[in-house]
């Protein structure tokens, strides 16, 4: 399979959706408390804040050298300034997000003893009542300026109107990606690919017990929402592409060692997003995508891969294919 990344710095992506902060906070327990007996102190060490959700597709699409869009919701809070000054350290544009002062940003805080997790809390008000008329005016305002527009769905509240966005989206012409959330996919009628994991596919189509049925089910639901395409993602079982009178194309993990699978799901989607813009065709996207998400999990927290990453990985996978 031949394919280029040779043109990932002339692509420029827009992605809409949930904005996260992803917390974590690191120390080390020493002994429990004297207040509740099974509750262990941590000792905090350190702190760290990374961009998750739509922000971290934003984060893996300027690592490997493309240009990122971004529009979405966040709170006026210390989390919305540590997330505006992280973005803007990439290069990412921010000045189409819209800071609300009646919304916290939406966070994940996780606290680990020594790397091992001890509990996630999380800070967020569904976004509503808020001015999507304006939020579309954005989005169509730089439609024209870019090849590829991604859709991150966390079920926060942005993209309440998504069917909007999508109508607005296909008058240009350009791949509509989506990171789906929820019950019911009808509401991405349109676009031209999601990628549900398998637990969001069949809290859709239902539990299938055997692949032959997830098949069945999961063609139905390309031509009931007039989708191009579907790519599951199935953690170590790697990934599966569907498109409507073809056979369902395989690829397999190439994770030597999954570590941390969190945000790997937008990298995948961002490398989706990079590959199709650059000009290769969904096959060859969905491999490089494939490849991607081997790097990520093997490192820990929401994390993106730079170019010489990708190409190394590819290179090792096998080297007559680049």
């Amino acid at each position: 399979m031949k394919f280029s990344l040779s043109n990932f710095y002339q692509t420029t992506i827009l992605i809409v959706g949930d904005i996260i902060l992803d917390r974590y906070w690191y120390g080390h327990t020493h002994r429990f408390s004297p207040e509740f007996p099974t509750i262990p102190i941590i000792k905090m060490d350190s702190m760290e804040d990374r961009p998750g959700g739509s922000a971290n597709i934003a984060m893996n699409i300027v690592s490997l050298g493309a240009y990122a869009h971004l529009i979405g919701l966040i709170g006026r809070d210390d989390a919305a300034q540590s997330l505006i000054k992280k973005l803007k350290e990439m290069g990412i544009s921010c000045k189409n997000i819209t800071s609300l002062v009646d919304y916290p940003t939406i966070t994940k805080l996780r606290i680990f003893s020594k790397k091992n997790p001890l509990v996630r809390i999380d800070f967020e008000k569904h976004f509503n009542k808020i001015n999507r008329i304006s939020i579309l005016k954005r989005i169509q305002s730089i439609l024209s300026k870019v090849n590829v527009l991604i859709l991150s769905d966390y079920a926060k509240g942005t993209l309440d109107n998504v069917q909007e966005i999508i109508t607005i989206a296909r008058k240009f012409n350009i791949p509509i990606l989506v990171d789906p959330k929820g019950t019911d996919f009808t509401q991405y009628k349109g676009a031209t690919l999601l990628t549900p994991n398998i637990s969001e596919l069949e809290s859709v189509i239902g539990h299938c017990t055997n692949e032959k049925e997830l098949i069945k089910h999961s063609m139905t639901l390309i031509y009931d929402c007039k989708l191009t395409a579907l790519l599951i993602t199935r953690s170590e079982k790697g990934m599966v592409l569907l498109q409507l009178h073809k056979e369902p194309i395989y690829f397999l993990s190439k994770a030597k060692k999954v570590y941390d699978v969190t945000g790997a799901g937008d990298t995948v989607i961002a490398v989706l997003g990079i590959s199709l813009a650059a000009g290769n065709n969904l096959e060859q996207s969905c491999f490089i995508a494939n490849i991607a998400a081997s790097v990520v999990v093997s490192k820990f927290g929401t994390s993106t891969l730079n170019l010489r990453e990708l190409e190394n990985a590819i290179k090792n996978y096998n080297p007559s294919l680049y």
